[in-house]
């Protein structure tokens, strides 16, 4: 006969999942928060890249096929052409150095920028370039003196003096984001032909000197304005016809 009065126990283990499934998720979620840290760091690197750098790259990404050497050749030229694009620390230098060059300066300390450059790079002819600020902000007239013309009579093409003034001034200012004002000016002495006076005369001169600045560099959406004041704004008032009133004004607005 079966003995009824044994008495089974039986234990029963939980299983436990250290609250809320353990720390796993933690370590997930971690992962996630990396992922999501370097996506947004290539698109900050991408944004900085030239467009026509970035066209090649993808470029060379969708159609890359190892078993075709030419490809390969190809894409390894791309790849060369856009080393500046791989090296992260220079493409960082160059953004660090352009947000510096932004950098508002104020006009006395630009005008005092200008003044050494001239002074260093431009010693025999710094006495035609005159450097001062006004309510605008800094102006750099560039004037004719005795025989050393920046324009040849009745001429608007600068001489290779005002090209190298202006190719100076381009350097110091290429990289503020400074709108820029152009001036032309005559002295008083008449000039008249068929079609053109001092009006037109300086006008031009004034456009010349926009010209030689988008050449050296400037963007043309900086020129925020070209006028020609013939002989109505004269720098030596009491000698209307001092070679020095012809002249070209390059105003940085403030």
């Amino acid at each position: 006969m079966e003995d009824r009065s044994k008495v089974i126990i039986r234990k029963v283990k939980k299983k436990t999942h250290g609250g809320h499934h353990g720390g796993s998720w933690k370590v997930a979620y971690a992962d996630f928060v990396t992922a999501m840290m370097a996506f947004f760091l290539l698109l900050w690197l991408l944004a900085m890249v030239a467009p026509e750098r970035r066209v090649a790259m993808a470029d060379y990404f969708q159609n890359f096929n190892i078993l075709k050497s030419d490809t390969q050749q190809s894409g390894s030229s791309i790849l060369d052409k856009s080393a500046g694009v791989l090296d992260m620390g220079q493409v960082a230098k160059k953004e660090q150095l352009r947000m510096k060059a932004e950098t508002k300066t104020s006009p006395e300390e630009l005008a005092k920028i200008m003044r050494v450059a001239i002074e260093d790079k431009l010693q025999s002819m710094k006495n035609q370039v005159f450097i001062d600020t006004t309510k605008e902000g800094i102006r750099i007239q560039i004037v004719d003196n005795e025989g050393s013309e920046i324009f040849r009579l009745g001429s608007d093409e600068p001489t290779e003096k005002a090209r190298q003034i202006i190719r100076l001034v381009s350097e110091n200012i290429r990289e503020k984001p400074n709108r820029i004002v152009l001036e032309g000016h005559t002295d008083s002495a008449p000039f008249k032909n068929a079609q053109i006076t001092n009006w037109e005369l300086s006008t031009s001169r004034a456009s010349a000197a926009r010209r030689e600045l988008e050449k050296n560099g400037i963007e043309p959406g900086r020129i925020a304005r070209v006028v020609g004041y013939a002989d109505q704004d004269l720098l030596f008032k009491e000698n209307p016809k001092d070679l020095r009133n012809r002249r070209i004004s390059i105003i940085l607005l403030q």
